[in-house]
């Protein structure tokens, strides 16, 4: 656990701009924590260096297909930057039915988006980001009862309030930060070594490869997902309108 000023004081050492035992002018910190919070923004853009996978859950209402998420949202928390597997509808007497993740263009394929049916079979998120920092999860069809859903979602960092806040990194992030800050930093403004230069570079790419998903081979009997030619889809070998 280390506090965000510890960070950009190690960040800023890197680029030659502070020496051990220097301090932030309120000037600086200002501006090295608006530009922090840039950074961590930035990394929303690279589904890798993904923060965490979150479950989030939510009683679902009858007839009722879309739920707002995001802080402030009907499912309030972090804005996810993406739906990942598993994600699943729990029934009242607790058994789980899977939910196939769908894009936008096999969502608009289905031409009866309110047919009826208990429990939904497909879920697409719209993580169109608005100014109330919220995306959208449409499921198909929209659930007759009131079951409760789970998702799993790649969410990244948040921006930070105060320097004075700690953070809790799993391994290797906190270099994985430190070190491409110092970069983010430096940019228009001075030079960076090669050592640091090497140091940020090998510390994202083992953030990455760690981060990367497993590969599971995997023989399918037939097409999981495919659109016939009246514009249904087929999920796990059932056509849908």
């Amino acid at each position: 656990m280390a506090t965000v000023s510890t960070m950009i004081l190690r960040s800023m050492r890197m680029i030659g701009e502070k020496t051990r035992g220097a301090t932030l002018t309120s000037n600086e910190q200002t501006e090295t924590l608006d530009e922090f919070n840039t950074f961590l923004e930035s990394l929303a853009t690279e589904k890798l260096l993904a923060y965490t996978v979150a479950q989030d859950s939510h009683l679902m209402t009858a007839s009722t297909a879309s739920y707002t998420i995001g802080p402030g949202a009907t499912i309030d928390t972090t804005r996810p930057t993406k739906l990942v597997d598993p994600c699943w509808v729990r029934t009242s007497d607790s058994v789980d039915y899977p939910l196939k993740i769908i894009n936008l263009e096999n969502y608009g394929l289905l031409s009866d988006k309110s047919s009826g049916a208990t429990i939904p079979i497909a879920i697409y998120y719209d993580a169109g980001y608005s100014a109330t920092s919220t995306g959208t999860l449409t499921l198909y069809p929209p659930p007759s009862i009131g079951n409760t859903l789970f998702i799993h979602s790649l969410k990244q960092f948040g921006s930070v309030s105060t320097q004075s806040v700690n953070l809790s990194l799993p391994p290797g992030y906190r270099l994985f930060l430190e070190s491409n800050f110092a970069i983010h930093l430096a940019a228009g403004y001075t030079n960076v070594s090669a050592e640091v230069a090497k140091i940020a570079r090998e510390s994202k790419a083992r953030i990455m490869a760690m981060n990367a998903p497993d590969m599971v081979m995997r023989l399918d009997q037939g097409s999981r997902m495919g659109v016939s030619v009246d514009h249904g889809i087929y999920i796990d070998s059932e056509y849908v309108e």
